[in-house]
């Protein structure tokens, strides 16, 4: 969430962003009533503990005379009382504040470009160069039901729509994935983290997730619990409500989890293949890191992901999102999507953002500089590195071969056995 001081003190610098936005910058009307009425009221509280104090002094000065207080008693009672009842009201104040203050999105970095959609994302570079076939190239889902390697009937038999079931050399092929990417990712010095799969609700709040996508997500309810839409949320949340020591930072994470998302926004679009799936499986990098290398930090968790593409041989290219498809939390985000021929066009496949302390600030996270006093918040990163299942995808398009085979990605053979999938 964004800093209380910002909002209230540099509230043009709000509204400004929520416009780049797409936002309707009266979201921030209710907060700025409650933020006035909280400071009143706060003022009021203050002025009546003072005068409570004033009043304590001169009882004690009349009992050290002997003389009769219970007047001035009277007073300090009602004043107590005033006060207590005062407080009650803040409390409720505050918590409306709060809640009002969890659906503002972070201001985007200056860096960001102006833009209303995706239309108007900016390309940033490219990688490889998409293969010319000599035949028509297949979609990934027609490539899979020849190779009998992905089944998406009985998946429907088993969950419903949106969902798949990995057989043979597809099972393969997604546990191939997971452990060349927490490899690769591990030798560059992220630490491996295997987190829990089912969250609170004050992990989902730290991170963004609630209250803005409430729909998007599975929840139980007896005991309340959240499965996680990406590794992110738990990761993140590691770190919750703790300080941590300067010459710890920057700490990187990566993980391994299974994903979940409700796509509740995306009737009729994607519903073959594995490109829009309830789950799916996905390795995460996250970062927490000091606020003055945290846009240095950005570079590197963005190369970090493409080197895994590079490495599997796929073409893809790198998108900075405009202010209007900027995510909530974020305040830069690149996009890195790869080139899937049975589609002809890029599509995304990994997500790479820097949070600022938009995320530290939800969920308590800080650290203490070696030498001063205080604290900071830290800043956090992360990014997908890579989503497997649309791995799998851009791999069977673009490793297709004429004879409906697939060629198994140079990089992947150790794990994968093989050279091919017949």
């Amino acid at each position: 969430m964004l800093d209380v001081r910002i909002v209230r003190e540099d509230t043009a610098k709000v509204i400004d962003a929520l416009k780049k936005r797409n936002y309707d910058p009266s979201i921030l009307d209710k907060f700025l009533k409650v933020e006035n009425e909280r400071r009143e009221l706060l003022r009021v509280i203050e002025e009546q503990r003072e005068q409570r104090n004033k009043i304590s002094q001169e009882i004690a000065q009349l009992k050290r005379e002997k003389k009769d207080a219970s007047f001035v008693l009277d007073e300090a009672k009602k004043i107590a009382d005033s006060i207590t009842e005062e407080e009650g009201r803040l409390k409720v104040l505050e918590e409306e504040g709060m809640k009002e203050l969890l659906v503002i999105p972070n201001i985007p970095h200056e860096s960001v470009p102006a833009g209303k959609d995706e239309a108007e994302n900016i390309e940033i570079r490219k990688w490889g160069t998409p293969k010319i076939f000599e035949f028509q190239p297949l979609n990934h889902w027609d490539i899979a039901e020849m190779l009998g390697i992905i089944d998406f009937d009985r998946a429907s038999k088993i969950a419903g729509a949106r969902f798949s079931l990995m057989k043979g050399m597809g099972a393969r092929l997604e546990r191939a994935l997971m452990n060349f990417m927490l490899d690769l990712n591990t030798s560059k010095g992220y630490k491996e983290i295997f987190p829990p799969i089912l969250v609170n609700r004050d992990a989902m709040i730290g991170t963004g997730q609630l209250p803005k996508f409430e729909t998007e997500l599975f929840r139980i309810s007896d005991p309340e619990f959240y499965l996680i839409p990406t590794a992110e949320v738990p990761v993140t949340n590691m770190h919750r409500d703790e300080i941590l020591n300067e010459k710890d930072l920057p700490i990187y994470y990566t993980a391994y989890t299974p994903c979940f998302r409700r796509e509740a926004g995306s009737y009729g679009k994607d519903t073959r293949g594995l490109i829009r799936q309830h789950q799916f499986n996905k390795v995460e990098l996250v970062k927490f890191v000091k606020p003055e290398d945290s846009y240095d930090e950005i570079e590197s968790l963005t190369n970090d992901a493409e080197s895994i593409l590079q490495k599997l041989g796929l073409p893809y290219r790198v998108i900075a999102l405009c202010t209007g498809d900027l995510g909530f939390s974020a305040a830069k985000t690149y996009d890195i999507e790869v080139w899937l021929p049975g589609q002809e066009k890029y599509r995304e496949i990994s997500s790479c953002s820097n949070f600022k302390d938009f995320q530290a600030r939800r969920a308590n996270i800080r650290f203490k500089r070696e030498g001063k006093k205080g604290t900071e918040f830290v800043h956090t990163l992360n990014g997908s590195a890579l989503a497997i299942g649309r791995t799998v995808v851009a791999i069977l398009e673009n490793y297709q071969q004429k004879d409906g085979s697939v060629l198994i990605p140079e990089a992947l053979r150790p794990y994968m056995g093989a050279e091919v999938i017949t």
